[in-house]
């Protein structure tokens, strides 16, 4: 088995429709797709493919990345749901990142970025959440979080303050998230709030895809 072989092996998770034309193989694709979200740098990735013979530059890289629109699929299995907000930043402005994941499976159920945080972006990333799991057959697991307790005890959801146990599956994902944007400051850098939301999205789909 050749190398691109061997990276292309098993990426179903990638739906590929959105290309139009077959200048780039699609296994060169879905192997730029897979190796920005596992962490290497746009720029690393384009010199990648090129040591692989497809000479892409680091542009189509992240335009792959964001016409996939990967969206995480919501499978809840079990019968509790870690939940987080926290603080990032956007070009110096703070903006807040909302995430939901299954502690027993460790999959990422939601991740949602705001401009900021307050009781009607909290509901609006708990309703988003409840259309994708059924928020009333599960107990949510908070910290501290300055709005998420009040709205959630204010609109009848059920909840437990847990900081530690399995309400740190969502405290590994941010940190991941951390990482992988090799921010040190909390930051995404050059990045508009849309683009970064579709990152988010895809990594969730990259961080589920390798739970299985």
């Amino acid at each position: 088995m050749d190398e691109s072989d061997r990276l292309s092996n098993a990426i179903d998770w990638i739906d590929l429709s959105f290309v139009e034309r077959d200048r780039t193989p699609r296994w060169a694709i879905e192997v730029g797709i897979r190796c920005h979200l596992s962490g290497m740098s746009l720029r690393d990735t384009s010199q990648f493919l090129g040591e692989l013979g497809v000479h892409r530059s680091h542009v189509a890289v992240h335009n792959w990345v964001h016409k996939a629109e990967l969206q995480p699929i919501s499978t809840l299995s079990a019968d509790q749901l870690a939940v987080d907000e926290k603080m990032i930043r956007l070009h110096g402005k703070e903006f807040w990142l909302y995430g939901a994941v299954d502690p027993e499976a460790n999959e990422i159920i939601a991740l949602e970025l705001y401009p900021t945080t307050t009781k009607v972006t909290t509901r609006w990333f708990l309703d988003q959440l409840h259309h994708r799991c059924n928020l009333a057959e599960v107990t949510i697991l908070v910290d501290e979080a300055k709005y998420l307790t009040k709205v959630l005890a204010e609109d009848g959801y059920r909840f437990r303050y847990e900081p530690d146990g399995n309400r740190n599956a969502i405290e590994r994902v941010f940190r991941e998230v951390e990482r992988r944007t090799s921010s040190f400051s909390n930051s995404f850098s050059h990045v508009e709030l849309a683009t970064a939301q579709s990152w988010l999205e895809a990594f969730a789909v990259y961080h589920n895809s390798r739970q299985t």
